[in-house]
């Protein structure tokens, strides 16, 4: 029984670290970069809230977050450095050295742009209309 619990208790470790794939909120997926950068990679979804939830949901569950820790866009949309997907927007918890900080949201995504870590899981609750 001990045994049984050890395995478990291992493989809960291994899969909080930031090295792994985290299957995020709403159709998307989360790569680690470093232990501070990450990627938001899109799998049906390819709403910008879906991003955004996707990266609070990775930063608080992965890299251990704050409420109100900022996330940064780190680069735009362009092409997945960890699964080499063709659309995926990179996000980090410092802010880029080469941008601008921009304390709102422009439409899409620049580097520089960001939010805290609150916001951005407040647009995990936000429904899209087909209409």
């Amino acid at each position: 029984m001990k045994q049984i619990l050890s395995v478990t208790l291992g493989a809960i470790i291994l899969l909080g670290s930031p090295a792994m794939t985290s299957a995020a909120p709403n159709g998307y997926q989360t790569e680690a970069i470093s232990n501070t950068e990450f990627e938001v990679i899109p799998r049906a979804r390819r709403d910008v809230d879906g991003y955004w939830c996707a990266a609070a949901d990775f930063a608080r569950r992965s890299l251990g977050a704050g409420w109100q820790q900022r996330i940064y866009v780190l680069r735009g949309y362009g092409p997945s450095v960890t699964t080499g997907r063709k659309t995926a927007v990179q996000f980090s918890l410092k802010p880029p050295a080469n941008a601008d900080q921009q304390g709102s949201i422009s439409v899409g995504f620049k580097a520089g742009d960001s939010m805290s870590v609150q916001g951005a899981n407040g647009r995990c609750s936000r429904r899209i209309n087909f209409r």
